[in-house]
């Protein structure tokens, strides 16, 4: 069964994707949204990877380096032993400002023992695989070209003997070596000290990153490595944060729900920088809000609800039929239609975010006057559309309704402003803002709930469960120990549960009924049972949840209900953050046997 047996590594530039074989199966160049150069993840035949080839004998095994986001592939038959560093150079710049993100990938080769041999199998498909590509020996580096409209080049530099790499021939490994694959011809000389150099380089800079993260009682290598792929999904020259790293993972093998997720999706990402916030990675944070505030010119300007990395405003979507698609599961999709969507929850969902930077930094913020006048055109977009219905949450392509979520977060809009307000001292829109958060808590307290349900609904009027409404308690809309929200936590799990995990709704969608669980909706389940006094079942369905993640503790978006096999597209920054928020509030949280063992060892 495939499972997404997938590591990422990346640079906050672009990203690849490697196998637990140690193939390079995806990867986009020279940045994360660019055409692919190799995509065998999502068509086997023509995709285009590049790996290693060892003989029956040899056990492959693989791993993070701790603390970074450097991938370890070992081949090893007993006796005869190599690994693969595979990885993105970042680190500092000396003496100047930034970071040095090339758009490279380089694996360095390390020998450990014996005579181990391998053949090469280089495969680059440019252009997302519609032309012909070919590859040339040339006397510094192998390149490879399209000679079509859309030219385009990657380099490769290494040691081994070119012509043998090229044509899969056999080679022993006697020392160390390397491959280093550039979207631009180099010009200082690489060798096999300068990859080891660049690697050790990279190194420090991810055990650095690591070293800021706070330490957890419990959880501690879950919650880092889920922010160490948060901090691969964020794009450095602009500050925007991807939802994923693919595009066209199905949600369901065979079905049509694949879509492009290399884009920062308003929602995901600030829901992303609330917990790196929470985390004490400010830089991150304040990259984001900048990419904000870049974006919101005027002060009327309605928000869309994505954007392209570079701050594209237009994300037209097409697909590419050359390609049979992950496990034949077509369309491949590039660029995302939903851009165009109305969804009136990502105010309050920004406007959170914009809230958190106040109380957690309220002496260093540098955009402070920028954020306020964000603020108040939030709430003067809000004021004048909270009425309307809109996609949702779930991104419904047809019926537009009055989704619950929207509506309680078009609340929370309002909420955080007048918090920020009274931060900033600005009294008087205490007086004018205040109407507007009573008259839409009024509003959903009297048409979101469900008296036949005894439950918050997915929208107004309607008896359908969502598990969206389970964040109410979260954004302070309802106490836990409200009797309507306690209620509502009981019907989502009396409907929406099977087996351990979540579907987001059962109601059918544009594409019929879902028939995977969305990964962070089963997070969100287990946070509320915490929330209402559930804990010790919290715990369990965590710790169960967490086992379904791939070999190397990395979730897609959605899982398979009976085989518990990741689906959709990877990795996905929603599953991670919710995966950090919950481990951090089950971690506080002591079970009864810890409890006594600590008893115990303080007598």
């Amino acid at each position: 069964m495939n499972n997404l047996d997938y590591g990422i590594i990346g640079n906050c530039r672009s990203a690849a994707l490697i196998s637990k074989t140690g193939s390079i199966d995806w990867c986009c160049l020279p940045q994360f949204d660019s055409s692919s150069v190799f995509a065998r993840i999502l068509d086997k035949d023509i995709g285009g990877s590049f790996s290693f080839m060892v003989a029956d004998n040899y056990r492959i095994s693989q791993h993070y380096l701790w603390n970074t986001n450097i991938l370890v592939t070992q081949f090893s038959n007993g006796e005869d032993t190599f690994e693969v560093y595979d990885f993105m150079p970042r680190y500092k710049k000396e003496g100047a400002d930034g970071h040095h993100s090339p758009p490279d990938i380089i694996r360095y080769i390390k020998y450990i023992s014996g005579k181990p041999k391998f053949r090469v199998h280089y495969d680059p498909r440019l252009e997302n695989a519609r032309d012909i590509t070919h590859t040339y020996v040339k006397e510094d580096f192998i390149v490879s070209l399209t000679r079509t409209d859309r030219f385009d080049t990657v380099f490769l530099y290494t040691d081994f003997d070119k012509q043998k790499v090229v044509d899969g021939e056999e080679i022993e490994l006697e020392k160390d070596g390397f491959f280093s694959l550039g979207y631009n011809e180099k010009i200082m000389r690489i060798d096999t000290e300068r990859a080891h150099l660049e690697l050790n380089r990279t190194m420090v800079y991810w055990m650095n990153w690591t070293e800021r993260t706070p330490s957890y009682r419990k959880y501690q290598e879950e919650i880092k490595r889920s922010a160490l792929t948060l901090k691969l999904l964020s794009y450095d020259k602009t500050g925007a944060v991807l939802a994923a790293a693919t595009t066209s993972l199905p949600e369901t093998i065979g079905e049509v729900r694949n879509w492009d997720y290399r884009f920062c999706w308003i929602r995901d990402a600030s829901m992303v920088i609330k917990v790196v916030t929470e985390l004490g990675h400010k830089n991150m944070a304040m990259r984001f809000l900048r990419f904000i505030i870049d974006l919101v010119p005027d002060k009327d300007e309605k928000i869309q609800i994505m954007y392209g990395i570079n701050k594209e405003k237009e994300l037209t979507e097409y697909t590419l039929d050359h390609l049979s698609g992950y496990e034949n599961s077509s369309p491949v999709r590039i660029g995302n239609a939903a851009y165009k969507q109305q969804q009136n929850d990502i105010y309050g969902i920004l406007m959170d975010v914009i809230y958190q930077q106040f109380v957690k930094f309220p002496n260093d913020i540098e955009n402070a006057e920028d954020l306020w006048t964000i603020t108040k055109g939030i709430v003067w977009v809000v004021g004048r559309h909270w009425k309307e219905p809109d996609k949702g949450i779930w991104e419904f392509r047809t019926e537009e309704r009055h989704f619950t979520f929207s509506k309680v977060l078009c609340w929370v809009a309002v909420d955080k402003a007048l918090r920020v307000a009274q931060i900033l001292g600005k009294y008087k829109k205490l007086e004018k803002w205040r109407p507007l958060e009573r008259e839409i808590k009024e509003d959903i307290m009297e048409h979101a709930w469900s008296e036949k349900v005894q439950a918050f609904t997915q929208s107004y009027g309607s008896e359908d469960l969502d598990a969206s409404v389970l964040l109410m308690e979260d954004y302070g809309f309802i106490s836990a120990k409200d009797p309507k929200y306690v209620s509502t936590v009981k019907a989502v799990e009396k409907e929406l549960s099977y087996d351990g995990l979540l579907f987001r709704y059962k109601n059918k969608d544009d594409f019929g009924l879902p028939s995977s669980s969305f990964t962070i909706c089963t997070f969100w389940f287990i946070n509320a049972l915490n929330k209402i006094g559930e804990r010790e079942k919290a715990v369990d369905l965590f710790d169960r949840l967490l086992s379904y993640s791939n070999h190397l503790g990395l979730f897609s978006e959605d899982i398979d209900f009976k085989t518990k096999r990741l689906l959709g597209n990877f990795p996905q920054a929603y599953s991670h953050l919710a995966l950090i928020e919950t481990a951090i509030n089950l971690s506080n949280f002591i079970t009864d046997e810890e409890r006594v063992l600590e008893n115990v060892q303080h007598r």
